[in-house]
């Protein structure tokens, strides 16, 4: 009876094995296809992603006791999306531009306009779940468009999809290495309370592995000067923080996964959470 037990948790355990690996690849070859194809559709792609990833953070701000204004969050993220997409690509119309951002000043003011007049209760704490999901799952996705496009001296800018995947491959590299050495010789946990598979000894080989690579992408990926060993220290250290911030949220939630987009791996915050936090501080970067 013991050995039926023994051999039924094996055929388990190797099939949730499959379903992540299968789920998993499709994940990679689908990110990878879409980002090198062309902007289309790198665009549409990190749109969908945006979208869902909002989706996915207003159903975790339910189970926080929220009432996000899901319709008016909605309507308010596609335009903060779309404020960043590159239109002179998609269209000559520089007015859609500028009506964009004119509407992005203004999207927080009419959340809580519409909070004002709602007859929830806590209509408040509904109005920031709302702003902070746009903020949260959508402006980083949005960012994306314009970190994505470089220009190299008195060139115009172009589409420079090698860049958002040498981000993602850092983080990868970090994820992988921190795990690994964590597994083999973490003995100090980064923050228990919050994350406790986590090391301090996984964090620093994870920081370490990926701060040596930079110096390859460095050739590779030519930014110039040492773009990329500087965003080799900065990339792990703030993937590591979005990773525990989506953690903390899960944490007090009561959820494991974000989502259930993709089978054994959960949602899309779940998958972006380290880009989710690494995005807007590359795009900062990359403007100074």
């Amino acid at each position: 009876m013991l050995n039926n037990s023994i051999f039924a948790q094996m055929a388990l355990d190797l099939k949730t094995l499959l379903t992540r690996s299968l789920s998993g690849l499709v994940f990679v070859v689908l990110l990878l296809g879409c980002v090198m194809w062309n902007y289309y559709s790198f665009t549409v792609f990190f749109f969908t992603m945006a979208l869902l990833g909002l989706n996915e953070f207003y159903k975790i701000a339910e189970k926080l006791n929220a009432k996000p204004f899901k319709l008016t969050g909605f309507i308010c993220a596609i335009a903060t999306y779309l404020t960043f997409v590159n239109f002179s690509l998609l269209s000559s119309n520089a007015g859609i531009v500028r009506l964009g951002t004119v509407f992005l000043a203004i999207i927080p003011f009419v959340i809580l306009s519409v909070g004002l007049f709602s007859k929830k209760e806590d209509c408040i704490k509904n109005t920031f779940f709302t702003i902070g999901g746009i903020l949260y799952a959508v402006l980083p996705f949005a960012l994306l468009n314009k970190t994505v496009f470089y220009a190299n001296g008195a060139e115009p800018a172009q589409f420079a999809p090698k860049f958002i995947l040498g981000i993602i491959f850092l983080i990868w590299i970090n994820d992988t290495f921190a795990y690994l050495g964590g597994s083999l010789i973490g003995k100090h946990k980064l923050l228990k309370r919050i994350s406790p598979g986590k090391t301090w000894e996984g964090t620093i080989i994870g920081v370490a592995i990926s701060f040596g690579v930079s110096f390859l992408f460095n050739r590779l990926f030519e930014l110039g000067n040492y773009t990329w060993p500087l965003l080799g220290i900065f990339i792990p250290v703030l993937a590591t923080i979005g990773d525990l911030v989506e953690s903390k949220i899960k944490r007090e939630a009561e959820i494991k996964d974000s989502g259930t987009l993709m089978p054994g791996h959960g949602g899309v915050l779940d998958r972006f959470d380290s880009l989710i936090f690494v995005s807007p501080f590359v795009f900062a970067l990359f403007k100074l």
